[in-house]
């Protein structure tokens, strides 16, 4: 019995070091060039994004990057929970997945599994953002302020939905 439930967490440990170990980008779907990880610093606001249980029913949700002194970022992911009336947090560290100046990081918020950040699109100015996953499950529209105009807003679903992300499962975050 004892050797039957060490198989099961040690298959259970591999398929979720195998989910969150993907740190590519989905097929058909760039990171963004001329990535300058200096003006990505700072707080970003979470305006939507495809749920998932580690967000599910969070507001006002934030993630805060800052350097590391290993050469990685310090990433804090902030959200209010209105059901228990209190904030939650999860503490991680994201490093480059390739060059540099290509917006594909990957990062961790426990252990040594690492999932994909994939900056997919990023305006000029530096102010909004399209960030998705290993696949088309994991999508966020991030901007620096809490509220984003609405023609950017639909610009960036219009594009995550060019790239063949659901959008119709879109969660607009209240802030």
């Amino acid at each position: 019995m004892k050797s039957m439930v060490t198989k099961r967490f040690l298959a259970a440990l591999a398929s979720l070091s195998f989910l969150l170990g993907c740190a590519g980008v989905p097929a058909g779907v760039e990171a963004v060039r001329n990535f300058e990880i200096q003006r990505y610093l700072g707080r970003w606001y979470e305006i939507a994004r495809l749920d998932h249980s580690f967000e599910r029913g969070l507001e006002k949700v934030y993630a805060e990057y800052g350097l590391r002194g290993d050469g990685g970022l310090r990433v804090v992911n902030r959200g209010f929970d209105p059901a228990s009336g209190k904030w939650k947090e999860a503490t991680g560290r994201a490093y480059f997945a390739a060059d540099e100046g290509v917006g594909m990081l990957k990062v961790s918020f426990f252990g040594p599994f690492y999932g994909a950040y994939n900056i997919i699109a990023l305006d000029g100015d530096y102010t909004h953002a399209l960030v998705c996953g290993p696949n088309r499950d994991y999508l966020w529209i991030l901007s620096r302020t809490p509220a984003m105009e609405a023609s950017t807003t639909a610009a960036l679903v219009a594009r995550a939905k060019a790239l063949g992300f659901d959008t119709q499962r879109l969660v607009f975050v209240k802030h």
